[in-house]
């Protein structure tokens, strides 16, 4: 078995296992940036209160909606970013390597170089996943009534969900989101917020330039005082990867919204100002109908998230891809005579 293939099936399993542990707090942030309401027209409900009022309004299981294509997209995106990626990692290696031999570096492959094994690997990934993730944003965004409106009571719902709250809504499952997305878009609809996602590829970029540099340094620091010994622990794969998801998360999070926004329902028949007609057009009038606000809606909840997400990701990854190594090793060992 390949080394890119150990770790893209390591980066499959890891994906998954992160992803039901954060899964409640992801759909909430997807419901936070996906938010339309303008300046100051209602209270916003903290992160707590919002997981709360879902549980309430439509049921826990709402929390988990579109669990099913986000593991398949999970699985699927980190495997197929963990296998490029290690290509690619394998071929800035070796091309490192050849320019040491010519007296240029030291071998080892730079931040840029690192920077750029990323982004590859993310682009690759974008074009392949991002119908998956199209399907995941609007089943998230969906939002069930558990009461009926009577006639002449007053509403206490947002008006986004006035309509939703008139009458009871049949089941929203992942056919009849695909279903809605190919009516909106035709089959480039599954490709909407794949401009701002490409552009989000810098996220795992310097999620993965910020690790690597980490992890480069303690284990050369943690050669120095254990006399060769570079081992790594866990907890800190654990740690090293919540930092540099933190670091990647604040930079890059108001193309996330940018993204959300576009993959969520438009509407059409309903405010102008908040239906979008692509990038640009979003941009523009988030600035200009819900200021600088608009594009860090929900970063708090998704700081939480994808840190926790990337921390337990990068510790079960690197548990399976030491007990893949260590069980091939030892199966090659024992048929040696």
């Amino acid at each position: 078995m390949s080394d890119a293939l150990i770790n893209g099936l390591a980066g499959a399993g890891g994906g998954i296992i992160a992803q039901l542990i954060t899964y409640p707090l992801q759909t909430v942030n997807t419901r936070q940036q996906t938010d339309r309401g303008l300046k100051k027209e209602k209270k916003k409900l903290g992160t707590v209160e919002q997981i709360c009022q879902v549980i309430k309004n439509e049921g826990w299981e709402r929390l988990y909606g579109g669990l099913t294509p986000s593991l398949v997209g999970t699985a699927a995106s980190q495997g197929v970013y963990y296998y490029f990626y290690q290509i690619f990692r394998n071929k800035a290696e070796t091309a490192a390597l050849e320019q040491r031999k010519m007296g240029v570096g030291d071998g080892s492959v730079g931040m840029l170089s690192s920077l750029l094994v990323a982004a590859l690997s993310g682009c690759v990934n974008v074009l392949f996943t991002n119908p998956i993730w199209v399907v995941v944003t609007r089943m998230q965004t969906y939002k069930k009534s558990s009461k009926k409106c009577q006639p002449g009571q007053e509403l206490s719902t947002a008006p986004d969900e006035a309509i939703l709250a008139a009458a009871e809504l049949p089941p929203f499952g992942t056919t009849h989101a695909i279903q809605e997305i190919y009516d909106e878009g035709g089959v480039f609809g599954f490709w909407r917020g794949v401009f701002p996602t490409l552009i989000m590829v810098s996220n795992p970029s310097m999620q993965f330039m910020l690790y690597e540099t980490m992890l480069k340094k303690l284990k050369q620091r943690r050669a120095l005082n254990k006399k060769g010994n570079s081992g790594v622990t866990a907890l800190e794969i654990f740690s090293l990867g919540a930092l540099a998801k933190l670091g990647a998360t604040v930079v890059t999070y108001p193309l996330l919204v940018v993204k959300s926004r576009l993959q969520a329902k438009q509407v059409t028949n309903g405010d102008k100002r908040q239906h979008y007609k692509g990038t640009s057009d979003a941009i523009l009038k988030m600035i200009r109908y819900e200021g600088l606000y608009g594009f860090y809606k929900g970063m708090g909840t998704k700081i939480v998230q994808s840190v926790l997400a990337a921390a337990v990701l990068f510790m079960i990854k690197e548990e399976l891809v030491n007990g893949a190594r260590f069980l091939l090793t030892s199966k090659v060992k024992s048929k040696r005579p």
